[in-house]
């Protein structure tokens, strides 16, 4: 219990300290990283034996349960071990950023989010916790709003994703009315058409998480953000999310679901695998790469083995978070991450460029690395699989187009002439470097892992990792030997263009929202000037008002005042204090008063 505590709350109150102080932010994030780390490692210890849980007040009869099982508890020690040294690099990285407060902050908000989210024991706080990881990664996106695109690109993310979330609410309602619970493992028993439509609506919010063709678009242009946010996003947090999800509820998917799942992610693989291979751009190839390395995971899952999908996960949140801290590192150097302009940027920094590449091969798939372990459990259940010719070649294009565009990024980056490098930043190089160990190292923990999850996996035929290996090194040779435009041919200009039909995804979900936007901003516009309108008639009524009660009222009252004083000074002139004028005065108003009475006996 109390490590489930730690894992969650130490990079949430990190967060927040940091959002209200707006100092020591990176001696805060990175002790609330290495606090929550400690606790992810303590929750796998502990859950090893039996699950942990704890239950939070909630909804009457819903409450809100943390669950920490072998699978949840590996999960939150992914997300903590790259969390924690992605935000190592970043304490070099934005060292002088005058937000910097701002961006440890919402990063370690994004953490908590992320931690909530694979310990979530029940439907209602897995989506509190996916709510709160799409609006931190909004902010995170476009953390640099003042610079051209950022915002957009950060607006594209959030419709993108919020678009397709409704494909969770609506299969987390279906699980909760048909099991009459929310908590998770019950509604997992469902079966049938429910179990169908839920699983099928589950993968629609998947495949905008992670980018899915073809929801995939979003992706690459959230390269606005800080390298540390792709760092992140990429390898264990947001993307990552959709893969969870369906690792997740994979018991639960019957055999149609399956199949839809696997051939999304044979799709995703190829297509955004060539776009990776025509990217001009090493974090857009990067970004497309994370696509494709997701659509893999997804097809192990269609092919029934949501354990290969979890090997591969693991694999490629090490390897992806160290290549883009590496991207990070050249584009520190050469201020740009064009690879026309990185060219000969791995010559000026050898000890970063051969982190970099050996993350790369680990990519490719290449022994003993650690995704030539999870690649090959990947293709040996393909091929076990009753969908076998659909998913084997999906999976075996992707493998190839992995190697490849990994190949032409090691070329481009070791070709041309080193040039200038920065001055180092100690934590960015120490930060990159334990995750680059992790890409070499973490295959051989595969076998324990299985243990613990209390999964046995069969060891594939001699075929299978003489098939991964072959697809890996030909892939590579083929990136490093042939330019793009000669390897894709006529594909060439679509995958530049990301293979957009029709407008694609944006005519459906951007352009109708933009517009939905649009619409509103002009209503709004017109209850403002409506508003304005009747401002300046009640100022302009306030203004007759003031003006007939200062230039009529007030003017009468005191020109009735003045008078009244003037007409009192004459009649105290009267008042002299002579006896023989006081005399006269009554004498003159006797004879007046006779005067009056005579004239009324005469004429009456």
């Amino acid at each position: 219990m109390s490590f489930l505590a730690l894992t969650l709350l130490a990079p949430l109150l990190a967060g927040l300290a940091i959002l209200v102080l707006r100092r020591a932010s990176q001696a805060l994030a990175v002790t609330g990283a290495a606090l929550g780390l400690i606790g992810a490692i303590g929750l796998v210890v502990a859950a090893s034996g039996s699950p942990v849980q704890a239950v939070l007040p909630g909804l009457p009869n819903m409450p809100l349960l943390l669950v920490a099982t072998p699978l949840t508890a590996v999960l939150s020690l992914v997300v903590a071990t790259v969390a924690g040294f992605v935000l190592t690099y970043a304490a070099g990285y934005m060292a002088k950023d005058l937000e910097k407060a701002r961006f440890f902050g919402t990063m370690m908000l994004f953490v908590a989010a992320m931690q909530a989210l694979v310990l979530a024991g029940d439907w209602i706080m897995l989506l509190a916790a996916w709510e709160m990881i799409g609006f931190a990664s909004y902010l995170l996106i476009g953390f640099w709003h003042g610079r051209a695109g950022v915002a957009s690109a950060a607006t594209r993310a959030f419709l993108y994703t919020r678009t397709a979330d409704l494909g969770l609410y609506l299969g987390a309602f279906v699980l909760i009315g048909t099991a009459g619970t929310s908590e998770i493992s019950a509604t997992l028993a469902t079966t049938g058409t429910p179990a169908l439509i839920a699983g099928l609506l589950l993968l629609v919010a998947a495949m905008g998480k992670s980018a899915q063709v073809p929801l995939q678009n979003w992706l690459q242009r959230a390269m606005a953000g800080p390298t540390p946010v792709s760092a992140l996003l990429h390898s264990a947090t947001l993307v990552a999310a959709g893969a969870i999800l369906l690792i997740r509820v994979a018991p639960m998917l019957p055999d149609g679901a399956l199949f839809v799942v696997g051939i999304v992610g044979g799709v995703t693989t190829v297509v955004t695998g060539l776009i990776a291979l025509a990217e001009r751009d090493l974090k857009r190839l990067l970004a497309a790469s994370t696509s494709s390395q997701y659509g893999l995971m997804l097809v192990a899952i269609g092919a029934g083995a949501p354990v290969a999908a979890l090997l591969h996960l693991i694999a490629h949140a090490a390897i992806k978070s160290s290549l883009f801290l590496g991207a990070g590192v050249f584009q520190h150097d050469r201020e740009s991450t064009e690879l026309q302009t990185l060219a000969g940027a791995g010559r000026a920094r050898p000890g970063i460029f051969a982190g970099f590449a050996l993350s790369a091969l680990a990519l490719a798939g290449i022994p003993p690395l650690a995704a030539f372990f999870s690649k090959d459990a990947i293709l040996a259940a393909a091929m076990e699989s009753p969908a076998a010719p659909w998913l084997l070649p999906f999976a075996l294009a992707g493998s190839v187009l992995t190697g490849a565009y990994m190949g032409r990024a090691l070329k481009v980056l070791w070709a041309g002439e080193a040039g200038p490098a920065r001055a180092s930043v100690p934590l960015m190089g120490l930060g990159m470097g334990v995750l680059v160990v992790l890409s070499a190292v973490l295959g051989f923990g595969f076998g324990a892992l299985e243990d613990m999850l209390g999964v046995v996996v069969e060891k594939p035929s001699w075929i299978v990792p003489v098939m991964g290996l072959a697809v890996g090194l030909g892939g590579l040779a083929l990136g490093w030997i042939f330019a793009p435009m000669r390897l894709l041919g006529p594909l060439s200009e679509p995958a530049q263009n990301g293979f957009v039909v029709a407008g694609g995804m944006d005519g459906l979900v951007l352009r109708p929202a933009m517009a939905v936007a649009a619409a509103c901003e002009r209503v709004e516009k017109r209850l403002y000037d409506a508003v304005l309108a009747l401002g300046r008639a009640n100022l302009s009524l306030g203004h007759f008002a003031r003006r007939t009660d200062g230039e009529g009222i007030d003017a009468a009252i005191f020109g009735f005042v003045r008078r009244t004083i003037a007409t009192g000074a004459r009649a105290r002139r009267l008042q002299s204090g002579f006896i023989h004028r006081e005399l006269a005065i009554t004498a003159i108003g006797i004879a007046l008063i006779v005067a009056v009475l005579l004239a009324t006996l005469i004429f009456s």
